[in-house]
C-alpha cells in the first residue's frame, strides 16, 4: 500500500519537489530535433518540470534551451525574432544568444553598461538520436552526455512518435512496464499466432502465446531493474516458456520487448505535475526500422490527424477517445484504434495524478510495485546524501536490452544471451510496422 505522502513524492516534479530535482541530474529530452530543424526558424515552446522554456536553432546551427520569458519584462521569447545568432524580444528588442548572454538592449543607452549586467537562464544542450537534450541541474553536477541504450550509435535509426498527455509521468511509465495489460487492452492488435517469436506485420504485432496471466520475476539493478513476464507458449508449453523481458531505466525510460524487425522504447518526460511528454520509439537497423511516417500512422499518432500542431491528442474524455462501440460488438476489444491510444485512454481516465491509495494490486502488478518502491527509495536517498539513481557507476551498460523469446524451462531468463535486434534484411519488407 502506498501512502498519500509517498504518492506525492513519486509524482510531483515542479519547483523544489525532490523527484523533479533528482530528474534534473540526468540529461533530459526537451523536444524533437525536427521541431527546430531550421537555422533562424520559428522558436518552439517546451515545458519541462513545470518550467516554461524556449528552444531555437540559431544562425550557426547552435541549439538554445532557455527560460521562455525575456529577462526585461517577461514577454514570451517564443514570439521573438530568431536572427543573427540570437532571439530578439518583440517588446523592446532585447536580444539573447544560446548561452543566455544579452547581446543587445536597443531600448537602453549604450553608456549605461546594463547589457553586461544581465544574464538569462540558459541550459547546456546536446543533440542526439533525433532529440534536443538539456541538462537542467546545477552546473557543478553536470555529467558528460552519454548516448542512451536505445540510440547507441549515429548509424542507429531512431523513429519517434510524440504526444503531450494530460496526466502524471508515473502512471504513463507504469503503463509501459506493465506486461500483463497487453494481453487484454491490446488483444486486438497484439494477436496470438503460431510464430517462433514476436513478429511485426503491416497491421499487427504477433506473439506466440494465448496466456493472459504471466508470472513475473524481477532482477534489481543499480540503474533500475529487469523483469520477465513468463507465459505459456502456444507450441510445446510443457518444455518451453515464452519470456518477455522489460528493462526499467531510471528515472523514466522503459525498454520494451522487441519484435523481429526493430527494438522499442518508451520515454516519459514530466512537463509538470499533471502533464507528460510521451515518446514512443522504434529503433534499430535503417533497413528494418519503420520510417517516421509509417511509425506514426501505425500508432495513430499523426499530427493533423490524431494530434494537433502542438502534439496534443485530439482523442480525449469529452469525445470518449473516439471509441467505436460498433467495432467492439464486431470483435475489437477496445474500439480504439492504435494501441498507444488504448494506453492513453487508460492513463488519462485515472485522473491527472492517480490516487494509488485506492488501488487493489495483485501478482501481475509486481513490476509496478517494484518501480514505486525503487523510485521512492531513490528520492529518499537523494534527499539524504545527494545520490542520483542511474548515474556514474550505476549507469546502465550499453549491452543491456529487453528481449522476448521462447526458451527451455531449464534455462533461467536472467542467463538468456539477450541482444538488441539489428536485422539487415536481404530485401527491405514492404512494411516494417
Amino acid at each position: 500500500m502506498i501512502t498519500p505522502e509517498e504518492n506525492d513524492l513519486l509524482c510531483r516534479v515542479e519547483g523544489n519537489a525532490p523527484m523533479g530535482q533528482l530528474m534534473r541530474r540526468h540529461w533530459t529530452i526537451i523536444c524533437l530535433s525536427e521541431e527546430v530543424a531550421e537555422a533562424d526558424g520559428a522558436p518552439v515552446k517546451a515545458r519541462i518540470f513545470g518550467e516554461d522554456l524556449v528552444v531555437f536553432r540559431d544562425t550557426k546551427g547552435r541549439l538554445g534551451v532557455m527560460d521562455e520569458y525575456c529577462p526585461h519584462r517577461r514577454a514570451s521569447l517564443v514570439m521573438g525574432r530568431n536572427e543573427d545568432c540570437g532571439l530578439r524580444c518583440l517588446y523592446h528588442g532585447w536580444k539573447i544568444d544560446v548561452e543566455g548572454n544579452v547581446t543587445e538592449m536597443v531600448s537602453e543607452p549604450v553608456s549605461s553598461g546594463f547589457v553586461n549586467k544581465v544574464k538569462h537562464t540558459a541550459y547546456p544542450t546536446h543533440e542526439w538520436g533525433g532529440f534536443v537534450w538539456a541538462y537542467m541541474g546545477p552546473k557543478e553536477t553536470m555529467p558528460e552526455f552519454t548516448p542512451p541504450v536505445w540510440a547507441p550509435t549515429k548509424e542507429t535509426k531512431v523513429t519517434i512518435a510524440k504526444a503531450i498527455l494530460p496526466c502524471n509521468w508515473a502512471q504513463v511509465l507504469e503503463g509501459a512496464i506493465d506486461s500483463a495489460h497487453s494481453s487484454s487492452l491490446h488483444s486486438s492488435d497484439m494477436v496470438p499466432a503460431r510464430v517462433n517469436s514476436a513478429e511485426a506485420t503491416g497491421e499487427l504485432w504477433l506473439r506466440p502465446s494465448t496466456d493472459k496471466a504471466p508470472k513475473l520475476q524481477i532482477e534489481n539493478t543499480p540503474y533500475g531493474f529487469r523483469y520477465a513476464a513468463i507465459r505459456r507458449p502456444i507450441t510445446q508449453p510443457t518444455k518451453n516458456d515464452y519470456v518477455r523481458s522489460t528493462v526499467f531505466v531510471a528515472p523514466a525510460t522503459a525498454l520494451i520487448p522487441p519484435n523481429n524487425l526493430y527494438n522499442v522504447a518508451n520515454i516519459n518526460v514530466p512537463s509538470d505535475d499533471q502533464n507528460t511528454v510521451f515518446y514512443f520509439i522504434a529503433w534499430g537497423h535503417p533497413d528494418s526500422t519503420p520510417s517516421t511516417a509509417e511509425w506514426r500512422a501505425f500508432l495513430g499518432q499523426e499530427v493533423g490527424k490524431d494530434l494537433d500542431q502542438y502534439y496534443r491528442p485530439l482523442r480525449n474524455w469529452d469525445n470518449r477517445f473516439w471509441q467505436d462501440r460498433q467495432a467492439m460488438k464486431d470483435g475489437n476489444f477496445t474500439g480504439i484504434t492504435g494501441f498507444p491510444n488504448q494506453d492513453i485512454a487508460m492513463w488519462v481516465t485515472m485522473g491527472a495524478i492517480a490516487d494509488r491509495t485506492q488501488e487493489r494490486l495483485g501478482a501481475s502488478d509486481l513490476a509496478i510495485v517494484e518501480f514505486r518502491k525503487q523510485m521512492i527509495a531513490a528520492v529518499q536517498r537523494f534527499q539524504e546524501n545527494g545520490t542520483v539513481i542511474g548515474t556514474k557507476d550505476a549507469m546502465i551498460a550499453p549491452d543491456v536490452c529487453s528481449f522476448q523469446a521462447i526458451i527451455p524451462k531449464t534455462t533461467r531468463w536472467q542467463d538468456y544471451p539477450a541482444h538488441y535486434v539489428w536485422n539487415a534484411p536481404e530485401k527491405k519488407p514492404d512494411s516494417v510496422v
